[in-house]
């Protein structure tokens, strides 16, 4: 498949899952940089689980490369809780939730949840086995789950599906 196909087929789904991991305002120069970096390299022969798996592990390798560059110089916010919506209080409450997971639980469920990749793409992103995709993908949705429990209490719900099916 060449660049400009991966890049339309993929672009919207690398968009979503970058955005959770580093946020909106850093997710698009991250998608470019993703697409020239599939543009310059040369799809693998034998990708254990497609071409689909190969472009979101290199987006997840952008992606924690950028959040280690930006823990080392890390930047403060300051955000007025009087003025915040409650449907912004859920996304930030579901934002600070998935920061708290291991980045790898984290990614695996970001991969799963938003984007909507099959375990074994997610395994061939990742480098995991399915097993292990299942198991991480449980204990961060009881960890979340958990994490918002006071949310889901007051009424609020958040926007992604946070129980076992």
């Amino acid at each position: 498949m060449k660049a400009q196909a991966l890049f339309t087929a993929h672009r919207d789904g690398v968009f979503r899952y970058l955005t959770r991991i580093v946020g909106p305002s850093e997710a698009s120069d991250l998608t470019q940089e993703v697409f020239l970096r599939v543009t310059r390299a040369a799809v693998p022969e034998t990708t254990r689980n497609g071409e689909r798996a190969w472009v979101f592990s290199i987006a997840r390798n952008l992606a924690l490369n950028h959040q280690r560059d930006r823990d080392r110089r890390p930047e403060t916010v300051a955000l007025d809780d009087a003025a915040r919506p409650a449907s912004q209080d859920t996304a930030v409450a579901m934002r600070q939730a998935l920061g708290r997971l291991a980045p790898l639980d984290r990614d695996v469920f970001v991969l799963r949840e938003v984007v909507g990749l099959s375990y074994d793409e997610i395994a061939g992103s990742c480098d995991l086995t399915a097993d292990a995709v299942r198991a991480r993908l449980r204990r961060s949705r009881v960890q979340l789950r958990d994490a918002l429990a006071p949310l889901l209490l007051n009424g609020s719900t958040p926007s992604v599906r946070l129980y076992e099916p």
